[in-house]
């Protein structure tokens, strides 16, 4: 007997994983730009997305986002910072120009499942914990 995935869980699985992927395209997006900007940026979660931004704006530079995830409808993505000095913190996560971060927690939950990844201080490269497909 042959055991045949069903098409709705390969669905649910590659939509889980685009999830993924795009966050930490993201991800990698703030912490190039931070090394060759050589200053901090952000991510800085809001109601509907996360966006790519530095810590200050320039003078003459315009105050917008660099980049964005917007997670689907019906999705959440929540921030833990283990290491945050204050028992409550803004949902901001830092790149420094060094190429570090802040370490974190991103979890992710969705129709398709969920995950989440914890991230190194120094490579910002995330480590799978949890991946679960509905």
């Amino acid at each position: 007997m042959l055991a045949v995935p069903s098409f709705s869980g390969v669905i649910a699985n590659r939509r889980l994983k685009q999830s993924l992927d795009e966050f930490n395209n993201l991800v990698r997006q703030a912490q190039t730009l931070s090394v060759t900007e050589r200053r901090p940026y952000l991510l800085v979660w809001s109601k509907n997305n996360v966006m790519v931004r530095p810590e200050a704006f320039a003078e003459d530079e315009e105050a917008k986002a660099k980049a964005e995830f917007r997670p689907s409808r019906g999705s959440t993505l929540r921030l833990s910072l283990p290491v945050a000095l204050a028992e409550k913190y803004p949902a901001e996560w830092i790149f420094w120009p060094s190429g570090t971060c802040e370490p974190a927690i991103v979890r992710f939950q969705g129709p398709a499942g969920s995950w989440t990844a914890n991230y190194s201080p120094l490579t910002g490269r995330p480590e799978i914990t949890s991946y679960a497909v509905r």
